[in-house]
């Protein structure tokens, strides 16, 4: 194993002397002692097993591998990064430029001599903020042609005006009729609602968009207060992913052509298809079963499409071949057509898991291992989540966040866990406020034509949690109130809590940070991480690919929080400055070895 590879770089020969302290260094931390087992954390340890002191000595000895490491790097070597050339404007790690089909998931961050910071187009803005920045955005920040606009559908041009610099959407104060407004009100209708506004009080919380177009409908769900998560395959151009994130709405690259999405079984309320391109019947309908893996019980399957228009007025010609086959396919999987407008046809999956047992064309098997972490694993075809715990209708659910006792005690959290870690977050938080506001108006000059600074939480939309745990970062900004919605990234070598996340009803995301993230450049506003730097270097991932990799994703003048151990936070000072960021290191204050990098990523101007 080459310690090189925690920094990604080759050791000179002269470096030898300080891995072989490295290793002396190693074989002193790992000799048993119980005095200095208990000062490498500030918390009290629980003495219930070996395991957890051996937990922490890893910890420590991956930190000690980082100080050597960077010692025997010298200064000289630690300048700063290339910029990268035009062609990498809206570079996208992991896909095929030139063929738009998705590479490998086994992907590889550049090599060392390709290692360079992406910047912005030379006609890229700061977007305008939330909510005006929903319905306005800036042509030179997303990569699409006027061709493509005139291309899309009509609802699409009915709801965007195309300018010389800017794309406005229509506001959902404004009356659309025949438009998404209409559109989620029939939906509502064939649910048996009385509006689309019920959708929350009938357990529909998240919905899976599938191939969102240009993120109307997601930009509805959000004023209803349901958390919309866009999916969409990667595209050179016109991305739908990349236009909705850049309106404020959560949206990732993805696509189950031939891998489940990195989702756990039962995580939606909803998925929905509007002329999503898919087509449901191939593949021994192993892309329908994937739908059903991610869909929660009595949740809905939506969708909508052109080819499923009704052809005369005689019921037996009232669907054609994509929705016929799709019906058929429902009632081996136990799903039920609840209702038809038009082009929209609506199914329910069911609630009750002894209705698999009872098919009569029980030709599609169960699957017999549901607690697979589906990181990208190959389709299955076979139908999952049946034997669940967390097999809860969403029409039971609790209202509160998914935060009941009896829910808690399925994904195997102690309550008294959980309340103290939402103290944490709730405290935290504030003192990241308290901290950023200062740094914005001094650091942060005023623009010109623009207003005075204002405190972060006006200035931030898209935020990304890398470590998120239970995701109560995400619940302690939406207690304070705060415009600010939250990618919960749980690390895939770390243990699997996205369920519990989902279930509460916030966006998220299983990803492994030794590969890049799957977004667009310049897509989230806010960074943050706690403890993420110290798992990392313990997997022996590269910190500074995984520093070019935020750089990729933040937006110019967004900020980066990390909360770490203050060995990995000097190290981290370091490579944030190889990026261009500026970065104050900052005392927790609370007699810990905690520290807080707080950074900035500079405007990089071409």
């Amino acid at each position: 194993m080459k310690v090189a590879s925690v920094f990604g770089l080759r050791p000179r020969i002269s470096g030898l002397l300080f891995l072989i302290i490295g290793v002396i260094a190693l074989i002193t931390i790992l000799v048993p002692n119980s005095d200095d087992s208990s000062t490498t954390s500030t918390t009290r340890v629980p003495p219930h097993t070996i395991y957890s002191n051996y937990g922490r000595i890893k910890e420590q000895a991956a930190i000690d591998y980082l100080d050597l490491r960077f010692f025997s790097l010298g200064v000289n070597r630690l300048k700063e990064f290339p910029l990268c050339g035009k062609e990498r404007d809206n570079y996208v790690p992991c896909y095929n430029v030139t063929e738009n089909i998705p590479a490998d998931r086994k992907c590889e961050f550049a090599r060392e001599e390709e290692r360079c910071v992406v910047r912005p187009p030379r006609d890229y803005k700061i977007p305008l903020r939330w909510p005006v920045g929903r319905d306005i955005i800036w042509t030179g920040n997303v990569k699409i042609t006027k061709d493509q606009f005139l291309s899309s559908g009509t609802m699409t041009k009915r709801l965007m005006l195309l300018e010389e610099n800017q794309i406005t959407f229509h506001s959902e104060d404004g009356l659309i009729f025949d438009g998404v407004k209409d559109y989620a009100f029939q939906i509502a209708e064939m649910i048996g609602l009385g509006s689309d506004t019920e959708f929350p009080q009938a357990g529909i919380r998240t919905v899976l968009d599938i191939g969102c177009g240009f993120g109307s409908f997601g930009a509805h769900l959000v004023s209803l207060n349901v958390m919309p998560i866009c999916i969409a395959e990667y595209e050179t151009s016109g991305s739908q992913v990349q236009l909705a994130l850049e309106r404020g709405l959560p949206a990732m690259i993805g696509n189950f052509f031939s891998k489940q999405l990195p989702y756990p079984a039962l995580s939606f309320d909803m998925v929905h298809c509007a002329q999503c391109g898919i087509t449901w019947d191939i593949k021994d309908a192993m892309l329908l079963l994937e739908v059903d893996r991610v869909l929660k019980p009595g949740g809905y399957f939506v969708l909508t499409s052109p080819t499923s228009k009704a052809q005369g007025n005689s019921p037996d010609t009232k669907k054609t071949s994509i929705s016929t086959r799709v019906d058929e396919l429902s009632k081996k999987i136990c799903w039920s057509l609840s209702g038809q407008q038009d082009e929209t046809f609506l199914w329910q999956k069911t609630a009750d898991p002894n209705c698999y047992s009872s098919r009569s064309q029980a030709s599609i098997p169960l699957c017999k291992d549901d607690d697979s972490v589906p990181y990208y694993q190959t389709l299955v075809p076979c139908i999952s989540g049946t034997k669940s715990k967390r097999w809860i209708p969403i029409q039971n659910r609790s209202t509160a966040s998914g935060t009941s006792l009896s829910e808690l005690e399925i994904h195997g959290i102690k309550p008294e866990e959980f309340d103290e870690d939402i103290q944490v977050w709730r405290s935290a938080l504030k003192n990241y406020w308290s901290l950023l506001t200062p740094l914005i108006f001094s650091d942060h000059p005023k623009r010109p034509g623009d207003e005075d600074p204002v405190p972060p939480f006006y200035m931030i939309r898209n935020a990304m949690d890398m470590n998120a745990r239970y995701g109560n970062l995400n619940l302690a900004l939406l207690n304070q109130g705060k415009s600010v919605w939250v990618m919960n990234v749980v690390p895939v070598k770390t243990r699997n809590t996205l369920p519990v996340i989902l279930d509460r009803g916030f966006a998220g995301v299983l990803h492994d940070w030794c590969e890049p993230f799957p977004t667009y450049p310049r897509t989230y506003d806010m960074l943050h991480a706690n403890e993420l730097l110290t798992h990392l270097s313990s997997e022996r991932c590269s910190l500074m690919d995984l520093f070019l990799e935020m750089d990729r994703i933040l937006r110019p003048e967004g900020w980066v929080v990390l909360s770490d151990k203050l060995g990995v936070i000097e190290m981290a000072r370091t490579l944030a400055a190889r990026v261009r960021w500026e970065a104050r290191v900052i005392d927790t204050e609370d007699g810990s070895d905690q520290r807080l990098l707080v950074c900035q990523k500079p405007f990089l101007k071409k």
